[in-house]
């Protein structure tokens, strides 16, 4: 738990990052004609706020190319000289690439397909997580375990890359809290409530299919979001139905994210975020880390980086620069964006941003760091206040039927029966 000094001792070093933008710092096309002079101030931008990315798929690839053996991964080399990397169009992530990317923090994703639902999800989860750590720790002279705001800002000043854990999908908790709580204590700072697939308490954008029966949260699906306020975990509404999205802003005390989508306006897919959640997001302080698959940003095969920066234009002139970010979802993509290839092009987006003359440096470091920063703060917040309240860990259980027919069972109900026998 962060005490009073050290909340406000983030809380300083924050507003000093933000202060540096100054009111002279205004930037127009008149005084960046080049691109090298906007790259130029891009990289001093994220020398100074750690580039925050919601979503990368790497430990996925990790597991299907090496069998999560990394005594064979060589992260610190150019991937695109080593095979399988080499040959896969889904591998756009390495160590040398990151860095220069200037990417000061990364949520890797503990990811496991639905088809592991009911059968042994749990288990890939934890062992995605293991690898994760791992991974950091192998590689612990440019990468840094971090489960906080502040840890973040530590590993950006040791010039590391703060390294976070989020879960892609609530069908990795096998609808239990105590699977839930287990992963916080291993370090998992956000859960995305769905991915491809319903749970038995969350539908999911891809079977949603208009369907408007039903809520998109059940009881035992809000009790998921109030346990992971009480803990201090992000919920994610990355590739969830719309009706989810509704009953999770209406449940939620603390900010939602979107850790890989992109605005709905500009391209009708499911995945992406229509303008009524926008507005609503922003009333609950949250944010939406802009994805660059192009199926997300333009709706078919081809796109450029000026297409994604239409996405971070839309909700800046919607909601304001303060809810939106950067979510690229490497190594889950396999059609990436002209001139955003891989994660050494991140500077060319904000370079891209800069082009239009309409931006300071204070909205740059806002779209790299700034606003996952607040997010998470304000997460860790209400953490505490809850804690401070003597709110308690919930033992609610699931008693409905799942999405797959099967009849989840109440624990409590088969202790009964036990004795019963």
């Amino acid at each position: 738990m962060m005490g009073n000094g050290m909340r406000l001792a983030l809380l300083l070093l924050v507003l000093r990052l933000s202060a540096r933008a100054g009111a002279g710092e205004i930037i127009g096309v008149g005084t960046l004609e080049t691109n090298s002079q906007r790259m130029e101030m891009v990289r001093r931008v994220l020398s100074e706020v750690p580039l925050i990315d919601g979503h990368n798929d790497l430990p996925w690839n990790i597991r299907n190319f090496v069998h999560n053996q990394l005594a064979e991964f060589e992260f610190d080399t150019d991937l695109r000289q080593v095979l399988p990397w080499s040959k896969s169009a889904w591998s756009q992530t390495d160590l040398p690439r990151l860095k220069q990317g200037m990417v000061g923090g990364q949520f890797w994703a503990a990811y496991v397909p639905c088809e592991s639902q009911h059968l042994n999800a749990v288990q890939m989860t934890l062992e995605q997580v293991d690898l994760i750590k791992r991974l950091i720790e192998k590689y612990s002279q440019h990468m840094q375990f971090a489960t906080s705001s502040q840890g973040i800002l530590e590993a950006h000043k040791k010039g590391r890359i703060a390294s976070l854990i989020g879960v892609e999908g609530g069908h990795s908790l096998g609808s239990s809290l105590a699977v839930l709580r287990t992963l916080y204590q291993l370090g998992v700072r956000y859960l995305t409530l769905t991915h491809t697939c319903n749970t038995p308490w969350a539908k999911s954008s891809n079977v949603e299919q208009g369907d408007e029966q039903g809520g998109g949260l059940t009881t035992f699906g809000k009790a998921v979001i109030r346990e992971m306020n009480r803990l201090g975990m992000l919920v994610d509404l990355s590739h969830t139905a719309r009706k989810t999205m509704r009953d999770a802003l209406r449940t939620s005390k603390a900010p939602l994210i979107f850790s890989h989508s992109s605005a709905f306006a500009i391209c009708n897919s499911s995945r992406n975020v229509p303008d009524d959640i926008l507005r609503q997001l922003a009333a609950n302080g949250g944010l939406v880390m802009i994805t660059f698959y192009n199926y997300f940003v333009k709706c078919g095969e081809q796109a450029t980086v000026a297409d994604v920066a239409e996405h971070i234009y839309h909700i800046k002139n919607l909601i304001g620069v303060d809810h939106v970010g950067v979510g690229g979802d490497f190594d889950g993509i396999n059609k990436t964006p002209r001139g955003l290839e891989d994660v050494s092009k991140y500077p060319e987006l904000f370079a891209e941003l800069l082009r239009t003359g309409d931006w300071d440096v204070q909205d740059l470091k806002k779209v790299a760091g700034l606003n996952l920063l607040r997010v998470l703060r304000k997460v860790e917040q209400v953490r505490d206040d809850m804690r401070n309240a003597g709110v308690m860990p919930s033992e609610e259980v699931l008693e409905s039927q799942d999405t797959t027919g099967r009849c989840s069972l109440d624990i409590n109900s088969v202790h009964r029966g036990a004795m019963e026998v």
